[in-house]
């Protein structure tokens, strides 16, 4: 009787390390599945920052640092490779993208031009859909981090090597622009 008791605590033990694992994978392919949907919206933006400042340098050659800083930075987002990586370079882009829009509020014509209307008009969506898909992430990557270190999923992680993971955020340039009160000019 003793020996079937022990038997059976082992086999309960074996299951539920079987399912935490399992569903601690569960969670670590979901995070990743959700960030190639991040990089759907990333490759779009990539692609159509080029244009973007195309269109500012025809109004706005005189500010060539902007411009440059915001073609380095897709540069470095596109060359980036792990998730981490292009979560820190998209910070970077977005804040050089930020300056960006400030330089074209300074220039009334090319706000009405229409070609670039078409792609500021663009840029937005993107950025909405870029922002849905960021949330989704870290909503993943919140359940994938509450399965790392909570218990019991904590033991099985602890053993086989997971770690708690990065969210997406807006980073901390962005966010001291947002913290600014803004400013309304009449």
């Amino acid at each position: 009787m003793p020996l079937i008791v022990v038997l059976i605590i082992i086999i309960v033990i074996f299951v539920w390390m079987w399912a935490s694992y399992n569903s601690i994978i569960r969670l670590r392919n979901r995070r990743m599945n959700a960030f190639a949907d991040i990089d759907v919206q990333l490759r779009q933006r990539h692609d159509l920052v080029p244009q973007l400042v195309e269109t500012v340098k025809g109004y706005a050659g005189h500010e060539r640092e902007v411009l440059t800083r915001v073609t380095e930075a897709r540069t470095s987002a596109i060359g980036a490779t792990t998730i981490d990586e292009k979560i820190q370079k998209e910070q970077q882009l977005s804040s050089a993208l930020q300056g960006l829009r400030v330089t074209m509020e300074a220039y009334p014509n090319l706000k009405a031009n229409e070609n670039f209307m078409r792609l500021q008009e663009k840029l937005g969506d993107i950025e909405y859909n870029l922002a849905a898909t960021r949330r989704q992430f870290n909503t993943i990557t919140t359940d994938y981090n509450n399965a790392v270190q909570t218990f019991p999923g904590n033991m099985v992680a602890r053993n086989y090597g997971f770690t708690t993971e990065t969210f997406f955020d807006l980073g901390t340039e962005v966010r001291k622009q947002f913290e600014e009160p803004p400013v309304v000019k009449f």
